[in-house]
């Protein structure tokens, strides 16, 4: 697959699933055989879908693509080490100056590469190297103030500064580089405050309308980080419900915050934003992480009782609502990830039902249904489980087979 800062240039391509392409070519194949159209317009209409929809390439990741990657991510590592270790044999100056040198020659060294079309891989590395750079040059800026390296704030810019970077150049390293570091600011600033589970809870469910609205607004602008967005969604959608059910994991309440209401009017604003300039059934992925949201809080706030050797109805109640809510979410997000062609969100949902079965199992049922009956009866749904996804799925993709168009790409092979 190109590269994402090549698609800015050649807007008149635009790759689609291979599953797609079937389709068009073989619903041409129908109309020339019925004389809808001739042979010279069929043959027309090819070359032009050949040439403006070039299929997807699912290529293996080269070795040599891989050890470029690790040594740029060992060497960014490596730089923030140095940063840590605080670099005694220099003053601070010249400590932020080697540091800074190094960034720049990695930010202008990977945009001279990519100028020059130089292989995906390297220019990827040398991306990698700048993203991971920034985060050097923002702690040692830190240092030099004398502000506590452990300040959640460090974090946020080295994130901002990433995905600033993402975006001006289309890059997808430094995107991933700004995506994860984004997330753990996302956490770390509103727990700095306070620590409860319920707030856990809110972060997760604010993230995934906040990456869901993301992803639909990148969808058909940049695919690699609508991809992105989408599976950051799901899984923080999965994390919600799954920590909502932990029992009694609200029980001193939520201690509300600056950040927290901000966390929650940004993910409401991102949804908005959605909403008015992608219209249509796509607006249903954050309308769905909202309910997500609201149903984990809920949840979150149900209390029970602490003793765990004696599981009254309430507690077998909060474990079959749990229950029932992840099978929920895990079918909508198997239906998600068939209809965008998204593989990650159906096997983070069927492996997140797993986990989460397995331990409300332990957690709940384990004092009631003891020894090798719990795994018979464990064993049983997960085949039960098993069955009715498979099946759901292969009639979702059968039926989508026939409507191709909701078809979204996957960011292999992407970015320099």
């Amino acid at each position: 697959m190109t590269d994402t800062s090549a698609r800015g240039t050649s807007l008149a391509t635009r790759p689609v699933t291979p599953r797609q392409l079937d389709w068009l070519r073989a619903e041409l194949a129908d109309w020339t055989s019925q004389g809808i159209i001739s042979d010279e317009q069929a043959t027309r209409i090819s070359t032009r879908v050949s040439s403006r929809y070039p299929a997807e390439q699912h290529t293996r990741t080269s070795i040599g693509r891989v050890f470029l990657y690790l040594g740029a991510g060992f060497v960014g590592v490596g730089l923030i080490w140095l940063v840590a270790a605080n670099l005694d044999q220099l003053s601070p100056v010249t400590r932020f100056a080697a540091i800074a040198a190094l960034w720049l020659a990695f930010l202008v060294g990977g945009e001279v590469l990519a100028a020059r079309r130089a292989s995906a891989p390297l220019v990827g590395a040398v991306r990698l190297l700048a993203a991971l750079g920034a985060g050097a040059v923002v702690f040692q800026a830190a240092q030099s103030l004398q502000v506590p390296a452990y300040e959640p704030r460090l974090v946020g810019l080295w994130a901002a500064g990433a995905l600033v970077h993402a975006y001006l150049t289309r890059a997808y390293m430094p995107f991933a580089v700004g995506v994860v570091t984004g997330v753990a600011w996302w956490f770390m600033q509103p727990m700095w405050d306070s620590q409860d589970g319920l707030s856990v809870v809110v972060l997760m469910g604010a993230a995934s309308v906040l990456a869901a609205a993301l992803a639909v607004l990148h969808d058909r602008w940049i695919d690699a980080f609508a991809w992105t967005w989408r599976t950051v969604a799901g899984g923080m959608a999965l994390l919600a419900m799954f920590v909502a059910a932990v029992p009694d994991i609200g029980g001193d309440g939520i201690t509300w915050s600056g950040w927290l209401l901000g966390a929650l009017g940004v993910a409401a604003a991102a949804a908005v934003a959605a909403a008015l300039t992608r219209p249509g059934t796509r607006i249903l992925e954050p309308l769905g992480a909202a309910v997500v949201l609201v149903a984990a809080t809920l949840l979150g706030l149900w209390t029970t009782g602490t003793d765990t050797s004696d599981i009254d109805a309430g507690d077998w109640a909060h474990a079959a609502v749990s229950v029932l809510a992840y099978v929920v979410l895990a079918v909508a997000l198997v239906a998600l990830g068939t209809v965008r062609d998204h593989p990650p969100l159906t096997w983070m949902a069927m492996v997140g039902l797993v986990v989460f079965t397995t331990f409300q199992s332990f957690a709940v049922f384990a004092p009631i249904v003891t020894g090798a009956w719990l795994f018979v009866v464990l064993g049983t749904v997960f085949l039960g489980t098993g069955f009715l996804f498979d099946r759901a799925r292969r009639e979702l993709a059968s039926a989508l087979d026939s409507d191709p168009a909701t078809g979204s790409a996957s960011p292999k092979g992407t970015d320099r």
